[in-house]
C-alpha cells in the first residue's frame, strides 16, 4: 500500500519557489544596475566583439556547442548557459539563438524523460530523492494528461518535469509535445534578456525577470491546485 502523501513537505517547497522567484528578478534587476555604467558596458561590448570572429569563423561547430551547453542546462540544477546568450544574441542575432536554445532545452528535457524512463519502479515504490521530486511524485496522478505535464514544465525547474514524466510512464506523445510547448515563452524570455544584455536594453532586463517570475508562480499555483486531493 502507498504510503500517504506527505503534507508537511509542502510549505517549505512553496518558500522555495518564492525564493526562486525573488532570486530571479533580484538578479535581473542587479544586471540592469551595472549595465547602466558605462564602463561595465563598454567592457561587456570590448568582450562581446572579441568573441563573434572565433563564432563567425566556425558556425557550424558554435552551433552544435551552444546547443549541446543549452541541454545539459536543461539537465543539470548547477550549469547554465545563461553566460553564453549575449555572445549568441551579439553574433547569431535574436531568431538563430531562440531557436538553438529551445531546441538545446528541448533535447536536454527529452534525456531527463529517458533517465526516468530507466529509473521507473512500481508505483508504490517510490525510491529515495529529493523533497521537491518526492512532493510529486506522491501526488501525480495515475492518469497524467497533457494539462498536468504543461504545468509541471513551467512551473517546476527543468531538470525535474522530465525525470517525474519519464518515471512516471507518462506518453512519449503527450510530454515531448507539451515541453516544447512550455519552453517557448522561457526560451523567447531567455533570448530577450541575452538581448537586453548584449545591447543595453535596460528596461528590458527588470520586466523580462518581473514576467518570468510571474508566470512560474501563477503556474505553479495551478499545478498545486491541480495535484490538491478532494476534500
Amino acid at each position: 500500500m502507498t504510503e500517504p502523501p506527505n503534507v508537511t513537505a509542502r510549505p517549505g517547497l512553496h518558500a522555495r519557489s518564492w525564493a526562486r522567484a525573488v532570486a530571479v528578478v533580484l538578479i535581473c534587476a542587479s544586471v540592469a544596475l551595472l549595465l547602466s555604467f558605462d564602463a561595465v558596458y563598454d567592457s561587456l561590448q570590448r568582450a562581446l566583439s572579441a568573441v563573434e570572429p572565433s563564432i563567425a569563423a566556425h558556425p557550424r561547430l558554435g552551433a552544435v556547442a551552444f546547443v549541446v551547453f543549452a541541454a545539459l542546462s536543461a539537465i543539470l540544477a548547477f550549469f547554465s548557459s545563461a553566460l553564453l546568450l549575449p555572445a549568441a544574441v551579439y553574433t547569431w542575432g535574436t531568431t538563430v539563438t531562440f531557436a538553438l536554445l529551445w531546441l538545446g532545452w528541448l533535447l536536454g528535457g527529452i534525456c531527463t524523460y529517458a533517465l526516468g524512463r530507466g529509473l521507473r519502479r512500481p508505483r508504490g515504490n517510490v525510491p529515495r530523492s529529493s523533497s521537491k521530486i518526492d512532493f510529486y511524485l506522491q501526488r501525480a496522478p495515475g492518469d497524467v494528461t497533457f494539462v498536468l505535464v504543461l504545468l509541471l514544465c513551467l512551473a517546476l525547474p527543468s531538470e525535474i518535469p522530465g525525470y517525474l514524466c519519464g518515471y512516471l510512464g507518462v506518453r512519449v506523445r503527450t510530454f515531448v509535445p507539451a515541453l516544447a510547448m512550455a519552453e517557448l515563452p522561457f526560451a523567447t524570455g531567455a533570448v530577450l534578456l541575452g538581448d537586453g544584455v548584449a545591447h543595453r536594453h535596460i528596461g528590458w532586463l527588470v520586466a523580462v525577470g518581473l514576467i518570468g517570475a510571474a508566470l512560474s508562480l501563477l503556474a505553479l499555483r495551478a499545478l498545486r491546485k491541480r495535484l490538491e486531493p478532494p476534500s
